[in-house]
C-alpha cells in the first residue's frame, strides 16, 4: 500500500510555546551577533543555540551548526518557509521586547 506525502499544511500544529533571548550589549564597533534564543515547540522539543544576527538587510535568526563538520551545516532548522517565519518572528519580537527594557 502507497503512503499518501504529507504536505506541507500538514504540520501547521508546530507552535513556538517558549522563547528565551539574552540580549548581547550594545557596544561601539560591536559584532554582528545581537544575542542568542533558545525555543521551545509545542512544550516537548528545544532548540538552543539560535543566534540573532545583523545582516545587510535587517535582523535574521542562524540555527546552530554542526562545529565538526567540515562544511557549514545546520544541525537543526526547519524545512519549511512558513515554519522558519514563524520561530524567526517569535524570536525577533522577544529580542525587541528585552532591548526595550
Amino acid at each position: 500500500m502507497k503512503q499518501k506525502k504529507q504536505s506541507s499544511t500538514d504540520f501547521d500544529c508546530i507552535a513556538v510555546t517558549d522563547v528565551k533571548v539574552t540580549v548581547f550589549p550594545e557596544l561601539p564597533g560591536a559584532a554582528y551577533v545581537k544575542g542568542t534564543a533558545e525555543v521551545v515547540l509545542n512544550d516537548q522539543f528545544i532548540v538552543r543555540g539560535l543566534r540573532i544576527l545583523d545582516g545587510t538587510t535587517g535582523l535574521f535568526v542562524s540555527y546552530p551548526g554542526d562545529p565538526w563538520s567540515e562544511y557549514p551545516c545546520s544541525i537543526a532548522q526547519p524545512i519549511t518557509r512558513q515554519l522558519r517565519k514563524h520561530i524567526e518572528n517569535c524570536i525577533l519580537e522577544k529580542y525587541q521586547e528585552e532591548r526595550e527594557e
